[in-house]
């Protein structure tokens, strides 16, 4: 859908430590869609990088819903991309946070300042906690690109 309407997209991963962009460049074509990414597993880059405000890293920790549209936006900005995409979240098996391992939050930034946020309850071991957040996250990438009319 990104390439068939002209759209960018650029990720900002902390959980999936790279595995949205390695889910995204296995489909062939995609070169024209998406511009790359951000891995920002620690709080460093989220805020060295993405921009992500330091006293929001403090006050409510790297798993929270507001970090994800912080680097949402952040990616969006930094590639620049028509949209941004961000998931932090707790892959476990410990907790982090004070919320437990399944705890994901995604974010993905578009055009005009349009930002749709989700928060996710996912079970399972690490692994399939990754891989599920992967599948969330570009579900909600695809909701936002299926507003925009084609070329």
């Amino acid at each position: 859908m990104l390439v068939e309407r002209g759209l960018t997209l650029a990720a900002a991963e902390s959980l999936t430590g790279g595995l949205i962009g390695a889910t995204i460049t296995a489909v062939p074509g995609v070169s024209a869609s998406y511009l790359g990414g951000v891995i920002s597993y620690d709080n460093q880059v989220k805020t060295g990088v993405l921009g992500v405000p330091a006293d929001l890293l403090e006050r409510c920790g790297a798993v929270h819903p507001e970090v994800a549209t912080a680097m949402a936006l952040g990616v969006r900005r930094l590639v620049p991309a028509t949209f941004g995409l961000a998931v932090t979240g707790v892959a476990g098996p410990d907790p982090q946070d004070g919320r437990p391992p399944g705890t994901v939050f995604a974010a993905v930034a578009g055009p005009g300042g349009s930002v749709r946020s989700a928060e996710f309850a996912l079970s399972g071991d690490r692994a399939l906690i990754r891989n599920d957040t992967v599948l969330h996250g570009l579900e909600l990438v695809a909701a936002m690109v299926a507003e925009i009319k084609p070329k």
